[in-house]
């Protein structure tokens, strides 16, 4: 179905990929893992989009479903390869969600009805039919991506490329878009590439994994033997690794059966059990209690209006110095607005936000494009950052070195529209991280990181709040949420539905508990480290 010899890939005037030989057969779930900034981009889009098939395929043969992308028209190659780009909404026109999907519909001989069995059949497989009317701006995050991929599925492709399709989706919205990649190809037959970072939600869905790194694709591998090799795997694999556990598993199920034993030991006396664990502070806990200090910002009553849509309602919240606060809730839960809220560029249309008017606010926000200038050189976007940020700072907090901590080994003389998507992102984090703000905030800040970057983020987050920062992460990230966060704050609709401490909140939530969690549960651990320092020494 996809074949490749011998193919070299560059981005821009930079080598990518060397020598990539693989043949993906028809029908597999494949994916694609690889550290941020290694390629998988430049790679899969080479798969579906003809301009840049051209520019980035620099020698070897290139066939998908018996096509070289570098060689038919783009309307050809759109027939073939259905393409979701990382932002699904990049790619959406006017109009409705079905006149969005009909726009990518291309005329048969023959066809009287003009594609509209083609629309209806796609609308139902991905579940659209009800929201046909609505507009796709006006729906949430996973609903986008499925018209995303209706759109791209639609010209009735057999395979379908993804990038990242669940960066910026909630569990909830992120588990139905795989649903419905599972079942496109398990009942209808398409061959399905996708990269993810948050491995945790896909790694059992997958058939087959390309390993990506240090310029080099792997042959194809099955999903248990690539695990065992990468570098990069979620917290399953890492206990299972711990643990010394054969075979890995790769979903929750496969790892409670293999911890059945485990949760007996931790629920013994004298051996880390439920109640001992409860008692005893976990480190996040231990970096600060809420509240300590004074409150740097409080809000109260707080209701704030976006259009026509009440976006906040009635919120209650304090922020303590030292204090690292995972803000969750499924897309359009309120999280961004009220961030924006406590920034200053949301005015409450109800209650009240206190920060003393000194106080120093700083916001990464989801777009890096919106804290940094894609077309500005990197070197230049890294000075301006330490200019702007306190000169008394010790100078491993600037911008530069922070950068290079989250992104090691980027060039700096390079436009940031020629990072990836995960060094943008860790470009500007750092800009932000340099201010070291009273108040930070940071909105989906793990988008695009591979888990290295995360953990690079999650010790500076520790560091930031250790110098007295209040830190308010709004997340789909449990993970993170689970490795960083003192307190975990839960929206819905625009209100708070929980506000306590991190393994309170998370440990028993269907929708956000860490796989930790999922694993040992009802015992109170929510990460790989903090269960292993608890059980006896092996």
């Amino acid at each position: 179905m996809i074949v490749l010899e011998g193919v070299c890939l560059a981005y821009g005037a930079r080598p990518a990929l060397r020598d990539v030989t693989l043949d993906v057969p028809e029908g597999e779930l494949v994916l694609v893992v690889g550290p941020t900034g290694s390629g998988k981009t430049t790679f899969l889009r080479a798969l579906a989009d003809t301009d840049h098939a051209r520019r980035a395929i620099t020698a070897g043969r290139v066939t998908v479903d018996g096509a070289d992308p570098r060689t038919c028209d783009q309307g050809t190659l759109s027939a073939l390869v259905g393409w979701v780009a990382q932002d699904p909404t990049s790619g959406f026109g006017g109009g409705t969600v079905q006149e969005e999907v009909a726009r990518h519909v291309q005329a048969r001989p023959g066809d009287r009805h003009g594609g509209q069995r083609r629309v209806e059949e796609t609308l139902d497989l991905l579940a659209l039919a009800p929201l046909r009317d609505r507009a796709p701006a006006d729906l949430s995050g996973g609903e986008q991506q499925r018209v995303a991929i209706a759109a791209a599925l639609v010209a009735g492709p057999r395979i379908l490329v993804l990038d990242e399709p669940t960066s910026a989706l909630d569990p909830v919205a992120a588990e139905e878009v795989l649903a419905t990649l599972h079942r496109l190809v398990h009942d209808v037959g398409v061959t399905v590439l996708v990269s993810e970072h948050r491995l945790e939600r896909v790694v059992h869905h997958a058939d087959a994994v390309l390993l990506v790194g240090d310029g080099v694709v792997s042959p194809l591998l099955g999903t248990a033997d690539a695990m065992a090799r990468s570098a990069i795997h979620p917290p399953l694999v890492e206990l299972g690794r711990e643990l010394g556990w054969d075979p890995l598993p790769l979903s929750v199920r496969d790892a409670r059966r293999a911890a059945r034993s485990l949760r007996d030991d931790l629920e013994s006396p004298g051996h880390g059990g439920t109640n001992q664990a409860l008692d005893t502070p976990t480190p996040a806990a231990e970096r600060a209690v809420p509240g300590k200090g004074g409150a740097v910002v409080e809000v109260r009553g707080l209701g704030v209006r976006r259009g026509d849509t009440v976006a906040l309602r009635g919120v209650d919240l304090a922020l303590g110095v030292g204090e690292v606060v995972a803000l969750l809730g499924r897309n359009g839960a309120g999280k961004s607005t009220l961030l924006h809220a406590l920034l200053g560029d949301l005015a409450p249309t109800r209650g009240r936000v206190r920060l003393d008017p000194a106080t120093e606010v700083a916001l990464s926000a989801q777009d890096p494009a919106r804290t940094v200038d894609p077309l500005a050189l990197v070197n230049e976007v890294l000075a301006g950052a330490d200019g702007c940020a306190e000169q008394s700072r010790a100078p491993q907090a600037g911008a530069a070195a922070l950068f290079e901590r989250l992104a090691p080994g980027v060039t700096h003389h390079q436009r940031v529209d020629a990072l990836s998507q995960g060094q943008r992102m860790a470009l500007a984090l750092a800009t932000v991280l340099a201010r070291r703000a009273p108040l930070t905030l940071l909105d989906e800040p793990t988008r695009g990181l591979d888990y290295g970057a995360k953990a690079r983020l999650v010790s500076m987050l520790r560091e930031l709040a250790a110098a007295g920062s209040a830190v308010l992460v709004a997340t789909h990230d449990v993970e993170l949420a689970a490795e960083v966060a003192d307190r975990v704050v839960v929206l819905a609709e625009g209100e708070v539905v929980a506000d306590g401490p991190a393994v309170t909140v998370l440990l028993d939530s269907p929708a956000f508990a860490p796989q930790v969690a999922k694993v040992v549960s009802p015992a109170p651990f929510l990460t790989v480290s903090s269960l292993v320092a608890a059980l006896p020494a092996r």
